[in-house]
């Protein structure tokens, strides 16, 4: 699916649903500012719009229709021969995190930002893009004026959708702490195993993440007009405090972690305790069957002492036990 929508320098829209063979046309207008979104585009549209018509560097493309493990940024400026005006190709993952599945699907946005134009490529849909577009379409709402606006606005709305992320995580890893004091089985171990794992599947994201944003933060890039460049700062410190919150949520997971395994130690020694008392409390009973059990030719002491060897026995298994008791062992 191709939206394609020209606004002109005020942030007005000045038309969308441009047929394709009009786009050229308006990208030559120079007081006109184009954004193009490519969702899960055919083969045929990615090469019309990627190469026919904006002409991008080969690589970029590549990167574009490839999904990328880590966000980058990278400035494409064109040397002798090259059609595609200077413009910066940036790849930024949104997430969303699921309850049910324990997991964090994550959504990779492609950009292509040039001086007066804008192109967003993504394979599934994307919560918030849309929101954008609906604001961007309003007469009253100006966000539309310039494609670094544009993109500031989409890079916001995208770390502003970590956070409802984050809650439902934070409540998962609350119902956890729950869960190790009332059942510390193996379901909870491999659930807490699970989330661990997922908190640091999302610091991966994060981490290039911020990377790249704080180069926008730094204004690195001449695309980008220095009165915005405050802007992009503020996307960068929310994006910040988000990743202290994964560090804290894996710190909790560890910490609950460690409970899980102090509780499981404690409930092996309970375990082991009775029966380690069981077998000292019967080891007089045992040594002397054990002596006793012998196939001796003559043992002359059975024939007088019988009741004097099973007396020492129980008196010898009775001593060990108020020992036990008077140490409070039992």
């Amino acid at each position: 699916m191709v939206r394609s929508a020209a606004f002109t320098t005020q942030g007005r829209l000045h038309t969308k649903d441009i047929e394709a063979f009009l786009i050229p046309t308006l990208l030559s207008d120079t007081n006109l500012f184009l954004w193009v979104d490519l969702e899960n585009p055919t083969p045929e549209e990615t090469k019309f719009y990627l190469e026919d018509v904006f002409h991008f560097h080969p690589l970029s493309i590549e990167d574009c229709v490839t999904e990328s493990p880590s966000p980058k940024v990278e400035e494409y400026t064109p040397k002798e021969g090259d059609l595609f005006t200077p413009y910066l190709f940036m790849v930024i993952h949104a997430v969303d995190y699921s309850r049910a599945d324990g997991v964090f699907a994550t959504n990779e946005l492609n950009f292509f930002l040039g001086k007066n134009f804008l192109v967003t490529y993504h394979v599934r849909p994307i919560k918030g893009l849309s929101q954008v577009a609906e604001r961007c379409l309003r007469s009253n709402v100006h966000i539309a004026r310039a494609p670094d606006r544009l993109a500031y606005a989409l890079l916001d709305v995208i770390v502003d959708n970590y956070k409802p992320a984050l809650d439902e995580l934070a409540l998962e890893i609350a119902t956890l702490e729950e869960r190790i004091f009332q059942d510390a089985g193996s379901a909870v171990l491999n659930d807490i195993l699970k989330i661990k794992k997922e908190v640091i599947h999302l610091r991966q994201i994060i981490g290039p993440q911020r990377e790249v944003l704080s180069r926008f933060a730094a204004g690195e890039f001449k695309l980008i007009r220095a009165h915005l460049v405050p802007y992009y700062r503020d996307v960068y410190d929310g994006l910040f405090h988000i990743n202290e919150l994964a560090q804290s949520y894996a710190d909790s997971l560890t910490g609950i972690l460690q409970v899980y395994l102090s509780m499981s130690a404690n409930k092996t020694g309970e375990l082991i305790k009775p029966l380690t008392l069981i077998t000292v409390i019967t080891t007089p009973v045992m040594v002397v069957g054990t002596w006793y059990g012998m196939n001796f030719h003559n043992m002359p002491e059975l024939a007088h002492g019988y009741w004097v060897i099973v007396t020492l026995t129980l008196l010898t298994t009775a001593g060990i036990y108020l020992y036990f008791k008077h140490r409070k062992w039992l």
